[in-house]
């Protein structure tokens, strides 16, 4: 029997603290979900970092990934939607929230937990780095070297504790305070703080010029301005928003707001990710609450009085890492148990989040191009369709026309079941794939008719997800003054879910028109990215994929190739396709299908480039649903297609990469040698710097004899 069509939209705006904790308490325990509830996390970034072991990571003790809690495997096993993207505002009137570079998100129901930021107040700030958001913060500290001065101001925990960590790493540190004394919640913890600074050679200069430069701004933190421009009722210290014991918003009972973006404002604790753990069960079971139909009542939260807090000492002294423990106004240590505590506390926490796995036991069917029809029945089908006629369409985008001007008009159709959550990425990808098609034929495009099904749903939700996935259609099309013309909506039966079916319309002059073929002995065969996102995402439906690979490859599949058509033709391009479903080999076996029987071609295997992380899940045994199917190509490296080198371990992975299925995949161009050096170069230039010349057409009497096939 199909779930119960979805009703209502809740956005968790953030992935705090709380976020992460709800998700995970849904997803082990599913029935305290919101019922009916479409549910999409929005954040900047597709890692959430846990504040409590970034000094460790900062010192060198913890690698960067320790302290990194994937949202996108989290949402993926959660079954929750995940949207990256920055949050700019919030419409109150039309409950919508505000994203930059695309369109807004509607909500029944809205969770804030976005953090916070540093704030200035009351110094000049300069050129200081802010400790948050975290993310930019870290990515700076790993820049810092040895024997680096670095002045931090501020006189919190995080100051103190980060400077101990710099030091860890052999940088020459100093704090500046605006006051007299350290800010660490007791005289005690003050004292304890100060003397594990002096032990560590950190100067301290109290009452510093509000106009004394900083390399480093610790300095409390605020709320993102935007909550009190849209008008929510906030903390005029620090721009927190003020909420009920339940943590909806005091006077609008759709938002909800915890960690440290909120506030109870009969109840304020200072932010403390303490609290915002505290808080998650509670935010979990009233946003559960509130959604449910009728609506209930809300709980009550009272957080606790005092939280524990510990610091370490980044293990700057040769007897290894120590830390402090202040609970109220006791405070002990430094002392190593203290800190092997501490350690044990923060592996616990993140190891809740890395010990998760999907609860499916069955491998899931891959989406995107993935889902494409292998080509065996593909064939077998044409085949018995005009007996006659050709083993199947060479061309991907034929001709269908000529315009009154002299130029060829040309159609492809392309799409498949969404290859991610977010509708408007989708829509993105799903464009950019398909107009690749008329790319590899040295066509722009002009035009688009685009066929949505969406799943059974309540209106609201469908108009949404239309809405998104349309939008992601025309942030390609208009760069490249194309039209969105018309097109056809569905919706999916049977649990059908979201995908997207585009016809794209092009133009191309006679005398630049790029069929797949004929190849001619003498040319280069130049690749213009990497291989390997169909393992890719095959690994992270299974939860798998490190968030660093999917972050890279996601930011770079989002890049148009339009640019490479005029780059390619000043450079002489002849003959063209694009990598996708059927994987290089499928996709170069058609452009020797196009050239007759006298041509073959020699790959290097040494010039493949794979996305990050694809040869690695190759070689552990993962790939994507259609590679069986694609393998068969495999049995062109013992006839027309030679690979020369790759030998030992690596070869059945390359292998895998080479019937690996594409989505939004590179353009394979053939153009003279002569020219190959230049155009790659023209295209690293432009932005393509994984471009590569990956091979060589040769008569097929003159090729060297066939390889075995790799892993054969």
């Amino acid at each position: 029997m199909n779930a119960a069509p979805e009703r209502h939209q809740l956005l968790l705006a953030g992935g705090g603290h709380s976020h992460v904790l709800v998700l995970r308490r849904w997803l082990m325990r599913p029935r305290l979900r919101p019922p009916h509830t479409r549910i999409t996390l929005v954040s900047r970034h597709g890692t959430a970092l846990y504040s409590g072991l970034l000094p460790a990571v900062v010192a060198g003790l913890e690698a960067p990934e320790a302290a990194a809690i994937d949202l996108r495997r989290l949402c993926t096993l959660a079954g929750v939607t995940f949207v990256q993207a920055e949050i700019t505002g919030l419409d109150l009137a039309a409950r919508e929230l505000l994203l930059a570079g695309r369109p807004p998100l509607r909500f029944d129901r809205l969770s804030l937990d976005l953090g916070a930021v540093t704030t200035t107040s009351g110094w000049s700030a300069g050129q200081a780095m802010a400790v948050k958001p975290l993310e930019p913060f870290l990515a700076w500290a790993e820049q810092r070297v040895a024997g680096e001065p670095l002045v931090i101001r501020g006189g919190g925990a995080a100051a103190v504790e980060l400077a101990l960590a710099f030091r860890a790493r052999g940088m020459a540190c100093e704090l500046l305070l605006q006051g007299e004394r350290l800010n660490l919640g007791s005289t005690a913890a003050n004292r304890a703080a100060e003397r594990l600074l002096a032990q560590a050679a950190i100067p301290i200069q109290r009452r510093a010029p509000n106009d004394a430069p900083a390399d480093l701004a610790c300095t409390g933190s605020r709320a993102p301005a935007w909550l009190a421009a849209a008008g929510l009722p906030v903390d005029p210290e620090n721009g927190r928003v003020l909420t009920e014991s339940s943590l909806a918003v005091i006077g609008h009972p759709a938002l909800f707001a915890s960690g440290d973006c909120g506030l109870i404002a009969s109840d304020s604790r200072p932010p403390s990710g303490v609290w915002a753990v505290r808080a998650a069960p509670v935010l979990a079971e009233n946003l559960r609450r509130s959604l449910a139909e009728p609506a209930r009542p809300l709980r009550p939260w009272r957080p606790q009085a005092r939280a524990l807090q510990m610091l370490g000492d980044g293990g700057w002294q040769t007897g290894g890492p120590r830390a402090l423990a202040f609970y109220g106004p006791v405070a002990l240590g430094p002392s190593a148990w203290i800190w092997h505590w501490k350690q044990r506390i923060d592996r616990a926490f993140m190891a809740r989040f890395a010990e998760l796995q999907p609860m499916a036991t069955a491998a899931m069917a891959c989406r995107g191009c993935a889902a494409k029809l292998g080509a065996a029945p593909l064939a077998a089908a044409l085949a018995r369709l005009d007996p006659a006629g050709p083993r199947r369409p060479v061309e991907d985008a034929p001709v269908v026309g000529t315009a009154a001007d002299g130029d060829l008009l040309l159609q492809s159709v392309d799409g498949f079941p969404a290859l991610v959550d977010d509708p408007w990425l989708n829509g993105r990808l799903t464009s950019l794939h398909a107009c690749s098609d008329l790319w590899a034929s040295g066509a722009a495009v002009d035009s688009v008719q685009a066929l949505v099904t969406v799943p059974a749903a309540a209106g609201g939700i469908q108009e949404e997800l239309l809405l998104q996935t349309l939008a992601g259609v025309r942030s390609v099309l208009e760069p490249l003054g194309a039209a969105l013309v018309g097109g056809h909506t569905l919706e999916g039966r049977d649990g059908a879910g979201l995908a997207l079916a585009l016809t794209v319309n092009g133009r191309v002059a006679p005398a630049a028109h790029w069929g797949k073929g004929p190849l001619r002995p003498g040319e280069a065969l130049l690749l213009s990215r990497p291989l390997g996102s169909g393992v890719l995402f095959a690994a992270a439906m299974a939860g798998a994929a490190a968030p660093a690979w999917m972050e890279a490859l996601l930011e770079a599949l989002q890049r148009s190739q339009a640019p490479l058509v005029p780059l390619l033709a000043a450079h002489g391009c002849r003959a063209c396709t694009d990598i996708t479903g059927f994987g290089l080999l499928g996709h170069l076996g058609e452009m020797l299908e196009a050239s007759g029987a006298g041509v073959a071609v020699e790959l290097e295997a040494a010039a493949m480039s794979a996305w990050p992380g694809a040869l690695e899940l190759l070689e552990r045994g993962f790939a994507s649903t259609l590679a069986p199917a694609n393998a068969a190509a495999l049995a062109l490296l013992e006839g027309p297609v030679r690979l020369v080198g790759g030998s030992g371990a690596g070869r059945a992975a390359l292998a895998g990469l080479l019937i690996d299925p594409q989505t939004c995949g590179p353009l394979l161009a053939a153009l003279p040698a002569a020219e190959a050096p230049a155009a790659l170069a023209a295209l690293r230039a432009a932005g393509f710097g994984a471009a590569a010349v990956v091979g060589r057409v040769v008569s097929r009497s003159g090729a060297a004899a066939a390889s075995p096939a790799p892993g054969g």
